[in-house]
């Protein structure tokens, strides 16, 4: 038998890596309108709002976005989330490194499975149990009478506690695969050297997780940031946050005619949570480069 190599003319075969190109860019169509229509019309209408006065175009939206209620608003969502992030993270971590270094299967799945629904679990539906839980007529408020030592669910540690309820679960998903990345070889040489799995902590593994620990606690920020539904239900209007006051405005409890006002406070969120993302990705990227 003999074999019959076929030449392939580099010339004849860039027309059809062209088409296929072009192709998957048809394949991809769909989604990209799916995206402008999801993503670019809501963020163009939010865009001309805040800039959109009586008198045509101004920045006087954006400048009462940033005054009195509306500034104390803002800076309570940026404190609430930033406190419920810390603590999330601070609980979240040493939880991941048990479920990492179980030596049994079972228990691992299922905290990680259990994690991933109660990272998506919130809304009314949190809120109702942590009422019938916690509230002032809740069951366990009213068994170890947490009321007479000062707790209130309906206060700012009290929805940072509800927080947590779907924070650090997220945060167990999200350093869980770098915790799998670390070395046992790193592990190995420190104890070769005399190190104490404090000083390992200290000086190898959180250094090499301090990219992916930054990037979780910028991801759980912004989760905290953007919550709405749960805080509606819990504390009203009792705490002052920006969500809250821009569903206030646009619906006019407070004042009239302050639906502009209020797409400039969704412009200042987009923004903050630009400034989150812009921070989380470089950080995803380092982390990546050790970790892989």
């Amino acid at each position: 038998m003999t074999a019959t190599l076929t030449r392939v003319d580099p010339a004849s075969a860039a027309p059809v890596k062209r088409r296929r190109r072009s192709l998957g860019w048809l394949a991809v169509l769909p989604l990209l309108v799916f995206t402008g229509l999801a993503f670019g019309v809501p963020a163009w209408a939010i865009l001309d709002g805040a800039f959109t006065g009586d008198g045509g175009y101004t920045a006087g939206n954006l400048t009462a976005s940033l005054q009195g209620a509306y500034l104390t608003a803002l800076l309570g969502s940026v404190k609430l989330s930033a406190v419920s992030a810390v603590l999330a993270a601070a609980l979240g971590l040493p939880l991941a490194q048990a479920v990492v270094t179980s030596r049994h299967r079972a228990l691992r799945e299922a905290v990680l499975t259990a994690s991933g629904v109660l990272a998506n679990f919130g809304g009314v539906p949190l809120a109702f149990a942590f009422v019938a839980t916690l509230g002032n007529a809740g069951v366990l408020t009213r068994h170890f009478g947490l009321t007479d030592h000062g707790w209130d669910l309906y206060s700012f540690w009290g929805l940072v506690i509800v927080y947590l309820y779907f924070l650090i679960p997220l945060m167990v998903l999200t350093i869980t695969p770098a915790l799998e990345g670390l070395r046992v070889q790193w592990r190995e040489a420190a104890q070769n050297n005399g190190a104490t799995p404090v000083q390992y902590w200290l000086h190898v593994a959180l250094p090499v997780l301090a990219p992916s620990l930054l990037g979780g606690l910028v991801l759980l920020f912004g989760t905290a940031f953007a919550a709405y539904a749960t805080a509606a239900a819990i504390v009203g209007s009792s705490i002052p946050l920006v969500t809250l006051q821009i569903a206030d405005a646009l619906s006019g409890n407070v004042l009239v005619g302050q639906e502009n006002v209020a797409l400039a406070l969704s412009l200042d969120m987009v923004i903050v949570a630009g400034l989150v993302m812009a921070v989380y990705l470089p950080l995803q990227r380092r982390s990546a480069r050790w970790l892989a």
